[in-house]
């Protein structure tokens, strides 16, 4: 499967204001009215790493630019003075644009080591603010807007007693009802039916009141999705079933993509997914950043002209863009090699 890397990655980079003036990563990603969109994850400082949402456009999905000099989501503005909003997937429906992301309360400090996962500690914060246990989980939400700049609170979509990421919403109803993805970290053991974080689907008539969770997929592969696997970008509609990225780690902390494709009018039914991954990291900007090295995350895609546009984040760092026919996407998920 040839996915190609464009050549001028990574295309959107950390700078030109203070909130993101050290990191940018693991962006959402919409086309309206002809122009690509962008709400990026960012970040300006590491001690703590407290991220903010900004809002970019572009006329070829390449070159971006900011719409507005400052964030238009902040963890203050949701009522988390001290915490971290991350890693958004938007999606529209009808005339409403839907913005899923996570939120942990209070912001962690990290300190990359350049061999993994940072090490981390706990900042101190004031008027009680990371006392309690659930300061330090990371609940999932969606946010609603109408012009992608003025952003509203609609509802938390996971518990708040557990730590629930990967949340994406389909693009659309299907059967009549709200479709979401998560991925609960508490979910494992033998009455979950999975031994490490997976992937899940649930239901809702109205967004707000969510049924529970059904296991979709879990880590198939030892060789690269042992510790875990989790929904990468918005599904994607094709003819031949959903078109779903996702991600998956290994015990190195190697972070790769794989690709399913579920039934249009049963998405809980996986009709092919890739034993192998797609992409994993090759190039210095994927293998080499200011956090997490050997990072590939995607969180964001769209159609255009037959072509498949992924957006994602690379080591915690900046943002990278690659590209695929979908049509040359769907038949290698359904025709993979065996060898």
């Amino acid at each position: 499967m040839k996915i190609e890397r464009h050549p001028e990655n990574p295309i959107v980079v950390p700078g030109g204001y203070e909130w993101r003036k050290v990191t940018v990563f693991n962006p959402a990603v919409i086309i309206e009215d002809g122009k690509f969109y962008m709400i990026e994850r960012t970040a300006g400082s590491l001690t703590p790493c407290k991220n903010f949402l900004g809002l970019l456009e572009s006329e070829d999905g390449v070159h971006f630019t900011h719409v507005k000099d400052e964030p238009i989501v902040t963890p203050d503005q949701l009522g988390f003075p001290y915490g971290s909003v991350q890693d958004p997937r938007i999606v529209k429906i009808d005339d409403t644009f839907y913005m899923n992301y996570a939120l942990r309360p209070c912001a962690m400090s990290y300190y990359p080591t350049g061999r993994g996962v940072p090490e981390r500690s706990i900042p101190e914060y004031p008027d009680g603010w990371g006392e309690q246990e659930g300061h330090w989980l990371t609940r999932s939400s969606i946010l609603t807007s109408k012009n992608l700049i003025d952003w509203e609170f609609l509802t938390d979509t996971t518990p708040l007693d557990i730590n629930d990421r990967d949340n994406i919403l389909f693009p659309e109803k299907i059967n009549g009802k709200y479709v979401l993805l998560r991925r609960p970290e508490e979910y494992v053991g033998d009455q979950y039916g999975t031994d490490k974080a997976a992937m899940w689907i649930t239901y809702s008539d109205d967004l707000i009141h969510w049924e529970e969770p059904r296991l979709l997929a879990k880590g198939e592969n030892p060789a690269w999705e042992s510790r875990k696997i989790g929904g990468s970008t918005p599904p994607v509609k094709t003819d031949r079933g959903w078109l779903v990225l996702y991600h998956g780690v290994d015990d190195e902390v190697v972070y790769r993509v794989g690709a399913m494709l579920l039934d249009l009018d049963n998405p809980e039914k996986v009709i092919a997914r890739t034993r192998n991954f797609i992409m994993e990291p090759e190039t210095y900007y994927e293998k080499f950043g200011y956090q997490i090295p050997n990072v590939i995350f995607p969180t964001g895609n769209v159609v255009k002209d037959g072509l498949l546009y992924i957006y994602y984040g690379v080591t915690d760092t900046a943002i990278a863009l690659a590209t695929v026919p979908l049509d040359e996407l769907v038949d290698y998920i359904l025709n993979e090699p065996q060898s």
